[in-house]
């Protein structure tokens, strides 16, 4: 695997094996990952592979996610409908055992620091079946970071 890091004006590339998998402004902060199998060991499939081959096939849930504040080491800038991060549902030794993709769906935006009820999609190609039931508490990271939680609820 053939893994390029590019910076230029201000904006951070990352290519691997020549194809574009995320994009950074460093001015802002803002980001967009163009494939999720870029490069989250614990993720074990890409997310261009939901959306290719089990187009509409996902398993919803609604949820009470708060965001973690800055100061508490979350995000510096609120997410938006679509955002993917990873989520978290068992560690071991302070490690995640695994992460699933799943995509955050609600109106507006959410702010460091704040709660909302929203809905998540998971792609049913992932064994996340086990995990899935109302009470059900898990964390949601950006690469090794941890910037929220989620509480199912419905």
């Amino acid at each position: 695997m053939a893994i390029l890091k590019v910076i230029k004006d201000h904006e951070l590339y990352l290519y691997i094996n020549g194809k574009l998998a995320y994009k950074k402004w460093l001015d802002t902060g803002q980001s967009k990952v163009f494939d999720i199998m870029a490069y989250d060991k614990y993720t074990l499939a890409s997310y261009k592979d939901t959306q290719s081959d089990n187009l509409g096939e996902f398993l919803t849930v609604t949820v009470k996610l708060k965001l973690k504040s800055t100061e508490d080491g979350g995000r510096k800038t609120p997410i938006a409908n679509g955002y993917r991060p990873d989520h978290v549902f068992e560690y071991k030794e302070n490690e995640p055992i695994s992460a699933f993709m799943g995509d955050l769906q609600f109106d507006g935006e959410i702010r460091p620091g704040t709660e909302k009820i929203i809905t998540i999609r998971f792609p049913l190609h992932q064994p996340i079946e086990k995990y899935i039931s109302v009470g059900r508490h898990w964390w949601l990271h950006e690469g090794a970071r941890v910037i929220g939680e989620a509480v199912m609820i419905k």
